[in-house]
């Protein structure tokens, strides 16, 4: 099939016309207004060495409830000795050029280019885009960057330094994401450690339902503070856990 190529207008092909391996649409470019598009849409950039910039919305997608959320009992010993402070959007800039610079096995490169950088900066001061960061010591030694609009919260990147770093701010933000009501992490597509935390992989068109309806909840914009340490973040997961499951 074509892949259709973007120009300046504002605009994308409706996510569910994506080709077989996901791909919407190629070029654009990555200011604000067409990344909050975007991530509305369904939609997010991925960029490939060597190839225009290309949009996917992959089918199945890899997505995690916060109210079902699991933490593996190896990581849920640790965070209960808190060995790292978890901060929001204090270093968002340092969060995403470390996770540019993470190897990543089969994949030549980094997706995380000057021009995304730049892009997803833009996307941080407007209130949009947040840095999940975990300190030890006032060294920042792991986190993740992502999107938060509604009740969603798109993932982007982590990167570690020290042991389950990356996985112990991951747990603290879902905890939050309870606690505040969020309906759903976008993890894009599968993992393993994902799929530790209990993402699950959805057909397309029933995340774009859903992504619908957390669309319609009013977005926490500006910078973030916890209302959970990892202590208290893991308590909620674990009592949320415990009761039914609710889609979005």
């Amino acid at each position: 099939m074509k892949i259709p190529r973007l120009g300046n207008h504002l605009s994308f092909p409706p996510a569910n016309q994506a080709s077989p391996e996901g791909i919407v649409a190629y070029g654009g470019d990555f200011r604000v207004e067409r990344l909050l598009l975007a991530y509305q849409s369904g939609i997010f950039p991925w960029p490939h060495k060597g190839l225009p910039l290309l949009w996917f919305s992959p089918n199945p997608r890899f997505v995690l409830l916060p109210s079902c959320a699991h933490v593996p009992k190896s990581l849920a010993k640790r965070m209960k000795k808190s060995p790292y402070e978890i901060r929001c959007d204090t270093a968002f800039s340092e969060v995403i050029a470390a996770c540019g610079e993470v190897p990543r096995p089969g994949q030549d490169g980094t997706w995380v280019v000057p021009e995304l950088v730049r892009g997803y900066e833009e996307l941080h001061a407007a209130g949009f885009a947040h840095s999940i960061e975990a300190w030890r010591n006032n060294e920042l030694v792991g986190g993740l960057y992502g999107v938060s609009l509604g009740a969603v919260f798109f993932g982007e990147s982590m990167f570690a330094k020290a042991p389950d770093a990356s996985k112990i701010a991951f747990a603290t933000l879902l905890g939050n994401l309870a606690e505040w009501g969020f309906g759903m992490v976008d993890c894009q597509v599968y993992t393993d450690h994902l799929d530790r935390f209990g993402a699950e992989e959805w057909p397309r068109n029933l995340f774009l339902d859903a992504l619908e309806v957390c669309l319609q909840v009013q977005t926490r914009r500006g910078k973030w503070q916890f209302d959970l340490a990892p202590k208290e973040a893991l308590s909620v997961l674990k009592s949320a856990s415990e009761e039914p499951a609710n889609e979005p």
